[in-house]
């Protein structure tokens, strides 16, 4: 199983749900010139456990250690290869969008040879983040995975092709005791068809009411990136997750703010039934078709012909740009409470086809997260 890149991704114990403290965990020892283990994963390789895993850099970004080959590699250029500086691809340009920012690749001066994808840490704004991960598409292995592999892959969650996503793990606040409640991979393998929605809801329930401005600015942003889906006939994802963030702390002030954009203005964190009648006003998306460049191309086994990035010293000014961006609209009314991001592209692979069992993951999870909101 691939690790998460953007925050959210720690292999739990064999428990299906823990409950742990917000209070801060003592001082972590210091790994690779100050970096630490990121300490809120809720899926994925975890440093110091697995072979890879994630690192929290000290400048707030994330390093996720590249896989052996091809994955790594494959990942590694799929990165730059949407993050390239010399293309005007509108396809690529939109994806960005629906990705964690890429500051290239980084290493330690005592191991030159570990590389790591240095990434944004989505959840870094929020002060209590509830993190969910959720594998997209209906198929978990890709089209070069050997039999053994793919049979694997199946026992692990027999009904991915029926539902279409699984979720890997949640952390999710609760208000009243001021701690998180987690829940690993056996929880979610463990959802069927008859309690997807259940234990869906768990990721927007926070021990006082179900948070329905979370579960609304959500659906708009996977409806953003069904559209970009609809519309894109290049790339076929595999073993790919959403990672979905929303600040736990319940006040007007966060809450209250995507859907104030999206013209719908309920009181923060307050159950709203009409909520729905007025979902249909966002959802006018247009399709953007995805011209195709040069970037076609691939290798064997599906690594891309792509240039590789240099060891995160080119990313450096485009890293403070983002800094100062994050701190002007931080100050601002209009920012967005809940993020969405698309993560995991170890399997991803050029296609001239759209990417149909993503599509219908997609279309599915949508069509849970509508009924726990009209419920």
């Amino acid at each position: 199983m691939d690790s998460s890149v953007a925050v959210g991704r720690l292999e739990l114990a064999r428990p299906l749900m823990t409950r742990g403290s917000c209070l801060p965990e003592g001082a972590q020892s210091a790994h690779l010139n100050g970096c630490v283990p990121l300490s809120h994963q809720v899926a994925g390789h975890k440093y110091g456990v697995d072979k890879v895993g994630i690192l929290q850099h000290p400048d707030g970004t994330v390093l996720k250690q590249l896989q052996p080959p091809p994955r790594g590699p494959r990942e590694m250029q799929f990165y730059s290869m949407v993050y390239a500086d010399d293309h005007c691809d509108p396809c690529l340009v939109d994806l960005q969008a629906h990705l964690p920012k890429y500051y290239g690749t980084w290493s330690s001066p005592d191991a030159p040879t570990d590389l790591y994808l240095k990434l944004e840490d989505v959840t870094r704004r929020f002060q209590k983040p509830c993190i969910m991960d959720v594998k997209i598409g209906q198929r978990s292995y890709d089209p070069f995975a050997s039999q053994e592999k793919r049979e694997q892959q199946i026992r692990k969650y027999p009904l991915m092709e029926e539902i279409g996503f699984l979720v890997l793990g949640m952390r999710v606040y609760k208000v009243g005791s001021d701690s998180f409640d987690t829940y690993d991979q056996h929880y979610g393998r463990g959802l069927v068809k008859d309690t997807i929605k259940e234990g869906l809801s768990k990721f927007f329930y926070n021990g006082d009411i179900l948070r329905n401005d979370a579960i609304t600015a959500s659906i708009l942003k996977v409806q953003k990136i069904l559209q970009w889906f609809e519309g894109q006939s290049r790339f076929n994802f595999y073993a790919s997750s959403l990672l979905f963030v929303y600040e736990g702390v319940c006040a007007p002030s966060l809450s209250s703010q995507t859907l104030r954009e999206s013209q719908i203005a309920p009181e923060a964190c307050e159950q709203n039934n009409n909520i729905n009648q007025s979902l249909s006003t966002m959802y006018s998306l247009h399709k953007k078709g995805c011209v195709r460049s040069h970037y076609q191309s691939k290798q064997d086994n599906g690594v891309w012909s792509s240039s590789q990035q240099p060891n995160g010293n080119r990313s450096l000014a485009r890293l403070e740009e983002d800094r100062m961006e994050t701190k002007s609209e931080a100050g601002r009314e209009t920012v967005s409470d809940v993020e969405v991001k698309m993560i995991d592209f170890a399997h991803v692979f050029p296609s001239d086809v759209p990417d149909q069992g993503y599509i219908y993951g997609l279309k599915n999870l949508l069509k849970v997260l509508h009924q726990i909101l009209e419920e």
